[in-house]
């Protein structure tokens, strides 16, 4: 640290504690941020692409998780340098915004610093850098509008959705029911999509996951599934055309809210009490009955006894839902949320086809299916896996398909995949760098190269060579203008991902380059780090 002395020689202290605090200022400053925010998207790196490898992350706690999502791989990860926490951020973001190309953009901000560290060696002001990155990205950001395409779908022909869909599903673990498991994700889309205001809430479609099964048998359910049993044995395990009174209030008798004391000092004064919460059981059954309910849905417990008489008043009933699930049912079954048994009334009833009660395999596990519901605008995904961390995967995939396909109906513009995009805008930039005196061109060129870092990260995940592969794609593209030649990393055979069919959503990537630019600039203004130092 600097000590700065008065004029008697004599040093005098600016930070407090400086002592115990290092300091890191210009050049060397600038390039540890760098080298931390290249060693974060390192690690990303070769989970880019449908080749792209897992990773296995164990929390403090023991629990595991086997992810290819960059946003959960860093999520998990516990970062401690402040610069790689802004790589977090910035994949967090994205994933929040896009919900796809988590990874990507990561990979593309590390590349955009590896690049800027090659010009501060060369003596170029990070201001002038940044100033650079910044025309750039608008030049890719333009040049990604000019060359996408917009394509029509409607609610019958679902075939674009689904293409989409696969793109991304296809460098997940589940890629082998790729197809199957993008037509439920866009069909689940579709059944809660507004199309006239071109709007999807998410939280309708419900993720909900039981270990066993295969992955094949993961199914699309127009209506609900609680992961809940009726809390009798013996009540019906299935009802036709059921009204559902959904409660959030407890079938017991009433408790004082103060401290209380009851005096029983004979059998009868016994006899009367309980005959007194019998009768307060009575009432409330009947209220349910009254109004024309024929299951009861109740976010609370019940007693032994409130369960009996439930029984034998022929009231099938299902306890501790919780509070989501509740709004849930209540949002597909037309019904409302009643918090007294004096409000009942038959409109609040909600109205489903059918409820089922269905178990699996030789266990006791059993799940409530409520389907054919008065507003099946609430469905849910219900995915089936030979383990937890498969079924988490398979959760977090989907995740993101459902985010691309609500996302295509938001604007139903795409690129092409399979590094095209970038390479394409790489020779756009270039192309540009010379209308521009200055050092900033130097900036602007150093832009196009980094573009270049997801093509190579593409190709090498695939084991192909990436040098040679990415020059041949370049030079096609360039001769035949064609900004659809991309890396074959399936090994097809052709390098047109038109044909190929490998779509992505034109404002994901458009995302990718605005923040991943806006997180370099902001790293590279920073000229001094002044941090406690370790103990």
């Amino acid at each position: 640290m600097a000590l700065a002395f008065d004029e008697y020689g004599r040093p005098f202290i600016i930070l407090r504690e400086q002592e115990k605090k290092s300091r890191l200022r210009g050049l060397d400053a600038q390039k540890a941020n760098v080298a931390a925010g290249k060693a974060v998207a390192r690690i990303l790196r070769t989970s880019l692409g449908p080749k792209g490898m897992d990773k296995m992350l164990q929390s403090p706690d023991g629990d595991v998780t086997i992810t290819n999502d960059g946003a959960t791989i860093l999520e998990q990860m516990d970062v401690d340098n402040q610069i790689a926490k802004l790589m977090v951020e910035l994949s967090r973001s994205q994933d929040y915004e896009i919900g796809d190309g988590t990874t990507g953009v990561v990979v593309m901000a590390g590349a955009l610093l590896e690049q800027a560290e090659k010009l501060l060696e060369r003596g170029i002001h990070p201001i002038r850098i940044a100033e650079g990155y910044e025309l750039a990205s608008r030049i890719a950001f333009d040049h990604l509008e000019h060359i996408s395409q917009k394509f029509e779908f409607t609610a019958t022909n679902i075939e674009p959705l689904v293409q989409t869909c696969m793109t991304t599903l296809s460098s997940k673990i589940v890629h082998r029911c790729k197809r199957a498991l993008a037509e439920i994700a866009v069909k689940a889309v579709l059944a809660v999509a507004d199309l006239e205001r071109k709007d999807v809430n998410l939280d309708l479609i419900k993720v909900e996951g039981k270990v066993g099964g295969k992955l094949e048998d993961t199914e699309l359910v127009y209506g609900i599934i609680v992961d809940k049993d009726m809390s009798h044995p013996q009540m019906p395990k299935m009802i036709e055309d059921a009204k559902i009174a959904i409660l959030t209030c407890p079938f017991e008798p009433p408790k004082p809210k103060t401290k209380h004391k009851v005096d029983i000092d004979t059998v009868e004064k016994f006899q009367l009490l309980r005959e007194q919460e019998q009768k307060y059981f009575d009432e409330m059954v009947q209220k349910c009955k009254d109004v024309g309910a024929t299951l009861v849905i109740c976010q609370w417990g019940f007693d032994d006894e409130a369960n009996h008489l439930l029984m034998h008043r022929n009231l099938p009933a299902v306890r501790w839902v919780g509070g989501v699930e509740l709004e849930l049912i209540a949002i597909a079954t037309g019904g409302r949320i009643v918090p007294r048994f004096q409000e009942l009334s038959p409109e609040k009833l909600g109205k489903a086809g059918l409820v089922r009660e269905k178990s699996f395999g030789t266990t006791k596990d059993r799940m409530l299916y409520i389907e054919k519901c008065a507003n099946s605008r609430a469905v849910t995904i219900f995915i089936r896996g030979g383990n937890k961390m498969m079924i988490e995967e398979t959760k977090r995939s989907l995740h993101d398909a459902l985010c691309v396909a609500r996302n295509l109906i938001r604007n139903n513009s795409i690129v092409y995949g399979g590094g095209s995009a970038e390479i394409s805008c790489s020779v756009a930039v270039e192309a540009a760098a010379d209308r521009y005196p200055g050092v900033e061109q130097y900036a602007i060129r150093s832009f196009a190269d980094a573009l270049d870092a997801i093509p190579l990260a593409l190709a090498e995940n695939s084991g192909l060579l990436p040098i040679d592969t990415l020059t041949a794609v370049k030079s096609q593209q360039v001769k035949e203008s064609n900004p659809y030649c991309g890396i074959d990393c399936n090994d097809v055979g052709t390098n047109d991902m038109k044909e190929q069919d490998v779509f992505e959503t034109l404002i994901g990537k458009q995302q990718q380059i605005l923040l991943s630019t806006q997180v370099v600039k902001m790293i590279l203004k920073i000229d001094d780090v002044i941090s406690p130092s370790e103990f």
